[in-house]
């Protein structure tokens, strides 16, 4: 039983996190920024978006019936939210606020920023993560079954981070060129998964009977 949750778990999780497919998108989203502040956006990032699933793996059901909010509902607020992030990516919108900018670097401010929202919010620990991890968390016959579901959420932010931090050097590699193709590329693809979350969303509130 232990190996079947474990699997089941992981496997979820991971699916929905994806942290390989994270690493185009974090390079675009973190385009022209030092590496030193690439790194610490990094670790910034997956430090709330661990910290946010934790929480939502703890109380997230009970959180969300207290406010009165369906997943469904959430998964449609978080899909508008990456379509925005998309737009911006493909219209290269993000570029033209930085180079408007005086100062090359970006204030301390601004980075954590960046780390919280698109990153940790809603690109790591997205709605789909979150249901995902209130329903395992929900369905734990045990203790020790839920204390697997907290040690899957650390393994899998680690896997992120590490991904994360072998971006720059492939973000070397790419240059200018590079970066622009898969910027476009990548805001595309996050725009047709906003949609699709955003439907399925939808499609759920809808059949929900009324209250």
């Amino acid at each position: 039983m232990d190996t079947e949750y474990l699997v089941s778990a992981f496997t979820t999780l991971f699916v929905i996190i994806d942290p390989p497919g994270l690493a185009p998108i974090f390079i675009a989203v973190t385009a022209g920024l030092l590496p030193e502040e690439r790194r610490l956006v990094a670790i910034r990032s997956c430090l709330v978006a661990t910290l946010i699933l934790l929480a939502f793996a703890l109380a997230g059901s009970h959180l969300l019936a207290f406010l009165g909010i369906s997943l469904s509902a959430f998964r449609v607020a978080g899909g508008l939210l990456m379509f925005w992030i998309a737009f911006e990516m493909v219209f290269e919108r993000r570029q033209e606020r930085k180079a408007a900018s005086a100062e090359r670097a970006l204030h301390v401010d601004e980075i954590h920023g960046m780390a919280v929202f698109p990153l940790a919010i809603p690109l790591i620990s997205g709605p789909g993560a979150i249901s995902a991890t209130v329903v395992i968390g929900s369905q734990a016959p045990s203790v020790g079954h839920f204390a697997i579901l907290i040690g899957i959420v650390l393994a899998i932010m680690a896997m992120t981070l590490a991904v994360f931090l072998a971006a720059g050097p492939i973000d070397r590699r790419l240059g200018a060129t590079g970066r622009a193709v898969i910027t476009r590329l990548f805001g595309l693809v996050l725009a047709a998964l906003s949609v699709q979350i955003v439907a399925d969303g939808t499609k759920t509130l809808m059949a929900a009977p009324a209250m």
